[in-house]
């Protein structure tokens, strides 16, 4: 076997092994993937954690090979939707996801040791695990990363560290930029990308680059496809076996790996020399209480790792596309700082522990902890105090979302379930499962075979295998979300995907939008192209088909970008089931607002208005009963078409009383008046039971007295405190605010220039008088 930069570790590993849990630092290439699996071995059972499944099932091909057997014998793997073991296979690699499902199933007790490869990602499901882990003090735990906080890992968990130093090759760095500050730029990447590729063709060995993500991949593919004698191979989370394969293998001819950072850890690519690094990569970031997709600078540690990858073979060069000082930060976020904790807390309360109880390395988002909580709790997947009910208990095994295990698992009959297993296999695919053709014929076609719009019943449809005009399905995408969907229709015990049941599609709308309301988007009046549900605005994305017609529709997916400003967000409705206005009605969704009273054959009826996320939906009227049967009476005596100047009299009795309350002259009485002449006459119509404006005919003002000021005191009150004065060409508006002491003379109409004089006003002894035109406010003297 050959001799690793880690192998003189061996005696110390597995000396300390047996008394603490380690975390194991060492350069990238050292072996610490391989090797590590298999001294552990010789203490017990080892499941190893690595953070992707291409890291898995090649970390567990390549070891089994070593020792000349099948995969799934002595080493094998578990990965989401495929398993190459069992209780014999002495090291199993799984993702994180597996794992943390095994935790709560079984608490991992059929193994050993625990050791977490590559913990310095931080991904969310590795830091839930190792929390879980320190609290449960069940199993030896070992950490490791070639970029790893040694010294605060180790005081959180309580471990020895280890430290290998030395690799087998070494790698030169050079960096291509004008000033040594530059930033990774993705501008012209492409291009940059082929003329670095072009240089160095001539170089022993094949060339891995790294960029952010699959258009950038897809797009330098396309670039370099015109080099003669040169093999091309794309690596992402989505390839298919057979580009794998291409990627991580010895090719008869140049290879160029166009890679994202699933390149970074864990695989040895072979033959490799030469790495060209972007800087730049696609990860999550929390803007403005949303997750976001972002374009973002790589931290030195992810520097370094790429950088590793040229020398696990032979020396090695990296080339990078920014200055050698630009100002990276040291280590990538943690995931648990950059999304939502949805996921995560339903995971930590299906292993018996509430999120909020365990011990991270870095605090929690205390925002992001009571958004997750509230999201739980609505699904009714946790208790109170942060434990998973039965119904959590029975969604998060799904390999799904929360949310679209939710809905999965509580539609209301078999048909409905059916589709809905099969339209979350697509959602939860994470590539495309198909794309429009250009051809506007072929699309045409398409909107009659499908002529709702609507993204679901097109990915069903595909999905059960239906062909359609105007489309290109992806046959490796469709093959995944077919066994997805098959895996699900065996655990709920539905029929096979070949004998689908019919269902239909606007029951499945209703049926959605009932279990998860805030799915439902409405068109904004003014920017059509723009839907809000009253907590987010989303934008219809570059290929929606949904018709100009409908106003309403589900989002079930969407994808959030940095929008212009700091803290905007622009969040596109990727994934969208059209519908009508009218579900928002039956659904009982939005606030029903009260409008004017209008008189319909003399009677009164009430205009009332469904608003939902701001916009007007649905208008009606109802007969005007109780209060609202009594506004056309008041609303005729306020225009004077009923007790002539009783409204304006009573309003100032009123006013003056609330005054000489706060003034303090009133004994006993309340010093928060809310009352007004509408609530006060409205309340004297009710205990009269008059229905009908006509009926005062009956009635003069006397009797309908306001019992405020005494009547023999009002008189010298209302003239010391008017609400009206006029001073020859000068009509004024008088405004009191007795807590300040203030009062306001507030211009109203008149032909004179010059302001108020002292002298002209009532004393309003210690009162501060201020005299208001227009926005103009000065002291009167």
């Amino acid at each position: 076997m050959t001799s690793l930069p880690i192998d003189p570790l061996k005696k110390r590993f597995l000396d300390h092994l047996s008394q603490s849990d380690l975390i194991v630092e060492a350069d990238t290439g050292s072996g610490k993937s391989t090797r590590l699996p298999i001294w552990a071995a010789e203490q017990g059972r080892v499941l190893v954690v690595e953070p992707r499944r291409i890291a898995c099932t090649s970390l567990a091909q390549f070891l089994a090979q070593q020792k000349g057997e099948q995969v799934g014998k002595n080493i094998g793997y578990s990965i989401k939707l495929e398993n190459r073991c069992d209780e014999n296979t002495q090291i199993v690699f799984a993702t994180p996801g597996v794992a943390l499902r095994w935790l709560s199933e079984t608490g991992l007790a059929d193994f050993t040791t625990i050791i977490v490869d590559e913990f310095h990602e931080r991904r969310w499901d590795t830091d839930l695990l190792v929390a879980l882990l320190k609290q449960r003090q069940s199993h030896r735990v070992v950490l490791t990363s070639a970029t790893i906080e040694g010294e605060k890992l180790a005081k959180y968990v309580g471990a020895e560290r280890l430290y290998a130093e030395g690799r087998n090759f070494d790698v030169a760095i050079a960096h291509r930029a004008t000033d040594s500050r530059q930033l990774p730029d993705s501008r012209n990447l492409e291009q940059r990308i082929k003329q670095e590729v072009t240089a160095l063709l001539d170089m022993e060995g094949d060339i891995l680059v790294f960029l952010p993500g699959r258009k950038e991949i897809a797009q330098c593919q396309s670039m370099l496809s015109a080099l003669d004698g040169v093999i091309v191979a794309p690596l992402h989370a989505s390839v298919s076996d057979a580009q794998r394969d291409v990627a991580l293998n010895v090719q008869t001819s140049k290879k160029v790996v166009l890679a994202t950072n699933v390149a970074e850890t864990s695989l040895t690519i072979p033959n490799i020399s030469t790495v060209i690094d972007s800087g730049l990569e696609r990860r999550t970031e929390q803007r403005n209480g949303k997750t976001t997709l972002s374009l973002k600078h790589i931290s030195k540690a992810s520097a370094k790792q790429r950088a590793g990858r040229a020398g696990r073979v032979m020396d090695g060069i990296c080339v990078r596309l920014y200055g050698e000082h630009a100002a990276l930060s040291e280590v990538t976020p943690p995931e648990m700082h950059r999304e939502a904790l949805t996921e995560a807390m339903l995971a930590a309360a299906s292993c018996g522990v509430s999120l909020e109880a365990l011990s991270f390395v870095d605090p929690l988002p205390e925002k992001s902890l009571q958004q997750a909580k509230s999201i739980l709790l609505g699904m009714d997947a946790i208790t109170a105090n942060g434990l998973a009910t039965e119904h959590g208990r029975r969604i998060y095994p799904l390999p799904i979302d929360a949310l679209y295990a939710d809905l999965v698992t509580r539609m209301p009959s078999k048909a409905l379930q059916e589709a809905m297993v099969d339209l979350t296999a697509v959602l939860a695919t994470p590539a495309a499962l198909y794309r429009y053709s250009s051809n506007e014929e072929q699309l045409e076609l398409l909107a009659q075979e499908e002529p709702f719009g609507c993204d679901a019943q097109l990915a069903i449809r595909l999905l059960r295998g239906e062909q359609l005009a105007g489309v290109n399905v992806d046959k490796d995408v469709l093959l995944e979300a077919q066994r997805l969907s098959a895996q699900m229709r065996e655990a709920f015990e539905l029929p096979q995907l070949e004998v689908a049941s019919r269902y239909n599609r606007q029951q499945l709308i209703e049926n959605i939008a009932r279990l998860h309301p805030e799915l439902v988007f409405v068109r904004r009046e003014r920017r059509q192209e723009a839907l809000a549900n009253g907590e987010m605005e989303v934008m219809f994305g570059r290929n929606s088909r949904v018709k100009p017609s409908n106003q309403v529709a589900l989002v079930l997916d969407t994808h959030s970008l940095p929008g212009r400003g700091v803290k905007q967000t622009l969040n596109l409705a990727t994934f969208v089931m059209p519908t009508d206005l009218a579900l928002i009605e039956t659904l009982e969704l939005g606030q029903w607002q009260q409008g004017d009273v209008v008189t319909v054959d003399e009677l009164p009826y009430l205009e009332m208005q469904l608003i939902y996320a701001g916009r007007v939906v649905v208008t009606k009227r109802e007969a005007a009963l109780g209060e609202f049967a009594l506004k056309p009476i008041l609303e005729a005596v306020k225009a004077n078409q009923y007790l002539p100047g009783f409204a304006k009299l009573r309003h100032q009795q009123i006013e003056h009383w609330k005054l000489y309350v706060a003034l303090g002259l009133a004994e006993g009485a309340p010093q928060d008046l809310d009352v007004s002449f509408d609530s006060w006459f409205s309340e004297q119509l009710t205990m009269l039971e008059l229905s009908e404006p006509s009926e005062l005919e009956l009635f003069s003002d006397s009797d309908f007295e306001f019992p405020g000021i005494p009547y023999w005191e009002y008189e010298d009150f209302a003239e010391s405190y008017p609400f009206e004065l006029s001073l020859g060409e000068l009509n004024l508006d008088v405004e009191y605010i007795s807590a300040k002491k203030l009062v306001y003379v507030v211009y109203r109409d008149g032909l004179r220039k010059t302001d108020p004089k002292r002298w002209e006003l009532p004393k309003w002894a210690g009162w501060r008088v201020q005299y208001k035109k227009a926005s103009r406010i000065v002291d009167v003297k």
